[in-house]
Parts: C-alpha cells; sequence; structure tokens
C-alpha cells in the first residue's frame, strides 16, 4: 500500500462518522447521510467543498477541480495533491462537515 493509501486509511479511520464506500471505482468516506465527502484517486485526495473552503484548496499549488472524464470537471469538487497530505484530515472534515448537512 502506498503512503497516499495509508494516509487515507488514517484519515478514514480518524473521522468516526464516515463509512469507507467507493466512487467511480474510488475508496471513498460516505457520510451518515449515504453522500460521498471525499475519495481516494491516484494517490490524491478529492474533497466535496464549497464556499472559502473550495477557494482555499483550489488555491493550492497543482489543485485542481476534479475532471475524471477530461472536458467535464465536477463543479465543488478539488483533487489535492499528496504534497499537502498534512491538510487532507481538515479538508476531509470540512468535507464531511458540508455534505452531511446536503
Amino acid at each position: 500500500m502506498s503512503t497516499a493509501a495509508n494516509k487515507y486509511q488514517e484519515i478514514v479511520s480518524g473521522i468516526p462518522e464516515v463509512k469507507p464506500g467507493k466512487m467511480f471505482g474510488a475508496l471513498c468516506m460516505k457520510t451518515p447521510n449515504g453522500k460521498a465527502a471525499a475519495m481516494f484517486y491516484k494517490d490524491e485526495m478529492v474533497f466535496k467543498l464549497e464556499g472559502e473552503a473550495l477557494n482555499d484548496a483550489l488555491s493550492l499549488d497543482g489543485a485542481r477541480l476534479f475532471d475524471p472524464m477530461g472536458g467535464r470537471p465536477m463543479t465543488g469538487w478539488v483533487q489535492v495533491p499528496f504534497d499537502y497530505a498534512d491538510q487532507w484530515p481538515a479538508l476531509a472534515q470540512a468535507a464531511v462537515d458540508y455534505v452531511k448537512a446536503l
């Protein structure tokens, strides 16, 4: 298992209200309402965020809107490189807080 995958597993274990799941065949974190808040994709994390949290995440070098199909980025989903793994737990919690309120 890669270092990035270990970090993802650590984050999932650290947020008691989430359950592991799958989204687009990738590992994801599901909130109590059954919606995905974050996912592990190609050794990076993807978070569902809004407002200032979304803008802050997008301001990180290499972060971008999640675009799994090429040319059709998903609104509100930001892909954050492993270089920012130290920020993944806080971003995951922000994503969980946002998604569970939807």
